[in-house]
């Protein structure tokens, strides 16, 4: 079954208040995103890359590429105004007429275990999906117009990606309207 890498790097990243966005910031003399590619590649060699760029910065990202002898191969996708259009463009460009499963993943996280991965894509690969979490350590509280009060955070988890789903499931999901309370990929599934 084929694999597949959707690299969501479309963000201006304006909270950051940097010169370019963020995922274009070099840590260790590379742009965070080859970082992130990189990651993937030591996973699954074969696996297939998708980066989803937004439109102003596609040509300055051949250059980054050019400038650093990046060879990594990946194909590159126009993001949308959000997110959810983004993914939904990676999506209806893949190829594939057979079931794979697709990762899609922040390209600022360059620090996702090889472990985290092989997990993810095989848990998907076994059930249709895979959703990374950790525990919520710290205290947590509701505010509200009622006040404020504790939270038990046994319960609660905070998700990351690469969220990983059979791309059968995640075109049908994907057809869906968009809708604010998407905030991930994994809500978007879930909605389906």
């Amino acid at each position: 079954m084929n694999r597949y890498a959707v690299i969501v790097a479309a963000g201006n990243g304006m909270r950051m208040g940097a010169p370019i966005p963020k995922q274009f910031l070099e840590v260790s003399g590379r742009p965070i995103l080859m970082h992130t590619l990189n990651r993937f590649v030591a996973f699954d060699a074969s696996i297939r890359l998708v980066v989803v760029l937004h439109p102003d910065y596609i040509e300055f990202w051949r250059s980054l590429c050019e400038k650093h002898d990046y060879s990594v191969p990946h194909s590159i996708v126009s993001g949308g105004s959000e997110r959810f259009f983004s993914v939904q463009k990676a999506i209806q460009s893949l190829v594939d007429t057979e079931d794979a499963i697709v990762g899609i993943h922040d390209a600022v996280r360059p620090m996702v275990s090889v472990a985290t991965l092989e997990r993810c894509y095989a848990t998907a690969q076994e059930t249709g999906s895979a959703v990374p979490c950790i525990s919520v350590n710290d205290s947590m509280r509701i505010v509200d117009a009622d006040g404020n009060r504790s939270v038990d955070r046994s319960s609660l988890r905070i998700i990351q990606t690469p969220q990983c789903f059979s791309l059968n499931l995640l075109r049908l999901a994907f057809t869906q309207e968009y809708n604010t309370a998407f905030t991930d990929d994994a809500s978007v599934v879930e909605a389906l």
